[in-house]
């Protein structure tokens, strides 16, 4: 069996991941149900772990859910990190700049030099251009990094204008990162359905839900806001199935 908790896991909560991943499984254990002894991490973390059969519980993200991911695993439930302005187990993106950028307007970004994470990510990307297109604005991708902290990073020093990062994302790098404080936020997207729980084993999905919610509850104050983590929302799959698939970022022009 595979477990991973990748999507929010650095340096700084590495500890409390562990943690959590640990009263996670011995709640499995208790309940005469298979968990791995620790978390997988590394690139393991991610397609491999969520493509696998053997995969007892991940997180992806929203975009990789709907549009390759929910024939072929169950929702477990939707962890809620308390994002402002957002229902439970609901985020949304924020769009960063340098604060020495004298622009402040999406309008005046339009043309700007956007960092992506990646194609596939609802944060980095679909949050992103769902939002230019609907202020009836174009975008044009430059950089393509492979991370919210590489996006993040390449608009600190130049190499980008601006990126959308993940709310939870971005308290993480504010609080840890020192090139952050040389960063802005100028914008936020509409909300919509967090970064979602799997499982390959749908006969435990309803278990992975009730562990899960008694783990979160069962951590330190100080160990949920290391993570900054609430506790686990019940938030349907037709709704992430409802978000619509993004045109793939080539089409809007630029150097990837």
């Amino acid at each position: 069996m595979i477990a991973s908790l990748g999507m929010y896991d650095r340096h700084e909560t590495m500890v409390v991941n562990d943690a959590l991943w640990a009263l996670i499984r011995d709640g499995l254990r208790a309940r005469g149900l298979i968990a791995p002894d620790a978390l997988t991490r590394g690139d393991a973390a991610y397609w491999s772990a969520w493509d696998s059969p053997d995969l007892l519980l991940s997180q992806t993200c929203g975009l990789p859910f709907r549009a390759r991911l929910h024939r072929s695993v169950t929702l477990i439930g939707t962890p809620d990190y308390g994002v402002a302005g957002c229902a439970p187990g609901f985020y949304r993106s924020v769009l960063i700049a340098r604060s020495d950028d004298p622009r402040a307007t999406e309008a005046e970004f339009s043309t700007a030099r956007l960092a992506i994470n990646e194609p596939l990510s609802q944060s980095g990307w679909a949050a992103v251009s769902q939002h230019f297109h609907d202020l009836g604005l174009t975008l044009r991708p430059t950089v393509q990094t492979g991370g919210h902290r590489a996006s993040a990073l390449a608009v600190a020093k130049g190499e980008a204008d601006f990126a959308a990062i993940d709310a939870v994302t971005w308290e993480l790098l504010s609080r840890h990162e020192d090139f952050a404080t040389g960063l802005r936020v100028f914008a936020q997207t509409a909300p919509t359905p967090g970064l979602p729980l799997i499982t390959a084993q749908p006969a435990q999905a309803d278990a992975l839900f009730e562990v899960v919610s008694h783990a979160i509850r069962a951590l330190s104050e100080a160990q949920r806001h290391t993570l900054c983590l609430r506790g686990l929302a019940r938030i349907p799959a037709s709704a992430y199935l409802a978000q619509p698939i993004p045109p793939a970022p080539a089409q809007f022009g630029g150097t990837m």
